[in-house]
């Protein structure tokens, strides 16, 4: 028996019954690009333009005139390598630990892993703002201020990195664990060639997440970075607010290369990122 094939008729009247849904979507989207669509216009014009009337709604001709601003103030291009260096090295230190830390969790049982997993959970909770004293005092006393240690390390162990990757490793069956280890496996290849194949979704939603954690991050590194030659983007656009004049057009300008990278990187593993976030660990 053939399936019947839908007649134009059935797809208009589906595409009419969808016609609702289709125009919210299509709303929300125009609404969430409008930030950035401003953001363009507002980084290829002067401050003065953006405050003029009307406002500027097509880009305009500063736009070199702004990026060499943007690299006479902060050395943007610097500042750009050294937040790839601190990003790179922090989430591939943190998507490791939280991988093993995750497997470990879900797979091996001993006494207190439930507290284990509790006390991580708890910290979750507990706001930043609580721990930047303690943690700056620790960096001090370590004589690691000013340094991308002090950046990286306090937050390499990612309770919800833990947690994400805990949760998909639930769902890989047992019984392909012990079938490895009967085989002769040890631990680490029944690990490496087993698990982690069937995980790379949630893999590649870890790797997203924690980098642009880490892009993004802005408080830590204000407190521990005390010279321009080490700033990270967040902190080095900071510096170009100052007391009586803010360069709106060199702040957008920034905002924007800042913001390529990660559109890019989304753009390329959004499957992975939406698959590993919402989908299951086991491949049918």
């Amino acid at each position: 028996m053939t399936r019947a094939t839908p007649t134009v008729a059935t797809k208009l009247g589906s595409a009419i019954r969808h016609a609702p849904v289709y125009i919210v979507l299509l709303i929300g989207s125009i609404i969430s690009l409008i930030p950035f669509l401003w953001m363009i216009i507002a980084s290829t014009h002067q401050t003065s333009d953006l405050f003029g009337t009307p406002l500027p709604v097509l880009p305009g001709g500063e736009l070199l005139t702004n990026l060499a601003r943007l690299q006479e103030s902060v050395n943007f291009g610097r500042v750009m390598v050294n937040s790839l260096l601190v990003a790179i090295v922090y989430t591939a230190f943190s998507s490791v630990i939280s991988i093993m830390a995750g497997y470990g969790l879900a797979k091996f049982k001993f006494r207190g892993r439930g507290i284990a997993l509790g006390l991580i959970l708890v910290t979750m909770m507990i706001p930043m703002q609580v721990l930047l004293v303690p943690l700056f005092q620790m960096m001090a006393s370590l004589g690691w201020i000013d340094t991308y240690q002090a950046v990286i390390l306090p937050f390499v162990a990612s309770a919800f990195g833990i947690f994400l990757m805990r949760q998909s490793f639930l769902d890989f069956p047992d019984s392909l664990i012990e079938s490895s280890r009967i085989d002769g496996a040890n631990e680490f290849r029944t690990f490496y060639r087993i698990v982690l194949p069937v995980a790379r979704p949630q893999i590649a939603a870890l790797i997203i997440y924690t980098f642009m954690t880490q892009w993004n991050a802005f408080i830590w590194p204000l407190l521990m970075l005390n010279t321009e030659e080490n700033y990270t983007i967040p902190v080095a656009l900071n510096t170009m607010i100052g007391l009586s004049r803010v360069d709106y057009s060199g702040l957008m300008l920034g905002s924007l290369l800042a913001t390529l990278p990660l559109l890019i990187l989304f753009l390329i593993f959004q499957r992975q990122f939406i698959s590993g976030l919402l989908g299951g660990a086991v491949k049918g």
